[in-house]
Formats: C-alpha cells, structure tokens, sequence
C-alpha cells in the first residue's frame, strides 16, 4: 500500500524558513518522481515542484523558483521541501505526491502524480 506522509507544516512569519518532509512507502521510492502540491483557502490545488528520483530533474513553478528547494534521500525514502523567504501568499496545504518516475517527464504533474498525502497546513503571517 502506497503512503505519503507529511510533517513539517506550521505557523511562520513572513521572510521565514520551513522544511517539509514526505516520509514515502509501498513503492520503488528511486523510480518515482515525488511532488508537492499545494491548495490555499478559496484557491484551486497547484503543482509547485517535483523531483525525479530517478534521473534527478527537477521542477519548480515560477512563483517559488529560487525560495524553494526540493530534495530527496533515497536511503530513507524521504523527500523534503525546502522553503525560505515565505511569503503570506505562501499560505496553503501543502501535499506530497508521487508518480512514475517515465510519466512526470510526459504529461502534467496532476494528472502523472496520483498518489498523494493528506498534507500539512503552512501559515504564513505578515
């Protein structure tokens, strides 16, 4: 059985730093991509980074490019989102997701990545 658990989520003043891990299990964590979404109040869900496991790309959606950082230790089948200099707009359940590593790379990260964990609530105050 596939499960994606996240931790790491809270409450942080604008210009912060947090550190969200996926703590991955049920599957070949080295042949999938694992993702994160996010959903803030009132707002669809977005693909904001992945990581390929297997080849080591990576994916970040503009308005994180250069604050966050996604990263993976495929010794402990755990990724881990970076993110500094959070923002108040930043503010969101953040989920963990996973997908064929061959799939990521063809088509979008929503359709490619549909195991997913129940998130972690992010608070971004200003």
């Amino acid at each position: 059985e596939v499960q994606l658990v996240e931790s790491g989520g809270g409450l942080v003043q604008a210009g912060g730093s947090l550190r969200l891990s996926c703590a991955a299990s049920g599957f070949s964590f080295g042949d999938y991509a694992i993702g994160w979404f996010r959903q803030a109040p009132g707002k669809e869900r977005e693909g904001i980074s992945y990581i390929d496991n297997k080849h080591g790309h990576t994916y970040y959606v503009d308005s994180v490019k250069g604050r966050f950082t996604i990263s993976s230790d495929n010794a402990k089948n755990t990724n881990y989102l970076h993110m500094n200099g959070l923002k108040p707009e930043d503010t969101a359940v953040y989920y963990c997701a996973a997908g064929p590593s061959a799939l990521v790379a063809e088509i979008p990260m929503e359709e490619a990545m549909q195991q997913r964990g129940k998130g972690t609530l992010v608070i971004v105050s200003s």
